[in-house]
């Protein structure tokens, strides 16, 4: 029998699912109490190639957010979205809260999510 781990996981949404034509910055999600964090992209439909995703980190939850360094990435940030397509990304970097921003540098029309999954829970979410 496989163990699960659906009781060794937190997802949360930072750019909840929704059809976008403009930039957005995504809702902070708190790391505290979890030792591990992972960024998923999942985008839908797609009609042009201008977004790109970045993923930002700071010590408060509402300001001070600047990009994370390549260096605490384990994969890489989309630079234009692709169809029908799921991103991975590891975070190893130290900062509490984490975010996906979403830049449109055209006239942008795609569908997509951007979650934040936390691990190695403290104690079990």
């Amino acid at each position: 029998m496989r163990n699960d781990i659906k009781n060794h996981i937190s997802p949360a949404a930072t750019l909840v699912p929704a059809a976008r034509t403009a930039s957005a910055n995504g809702a902070a999600v708190d790391l505290a109490g979890f030792d591990a964090a992972a960024v998923v992209i999942d985008v839908g439909a797609v009609t042009d190639g201008s977004f790109s995703i970045e993923v930002q980190e700071s010590d408060e939850s509402a300001t001070g957010y600047t990009a994370v360094a390549d260096a605490d990435l384990d994969g890489t940030e989309p630079a234009t979205l692709t169809a029908s397509t799921v991103t991975s990304i590891g975070y190893h970097g130290i900062k509490r809260y984490l975010r996906a921003v979403a830049t449109d540098a055209g006239t942008g029309d795609a569908a997509f999510a951007v979650y934040v999954v936390r691990g190695k829970g403290r104690v079990k979410p």
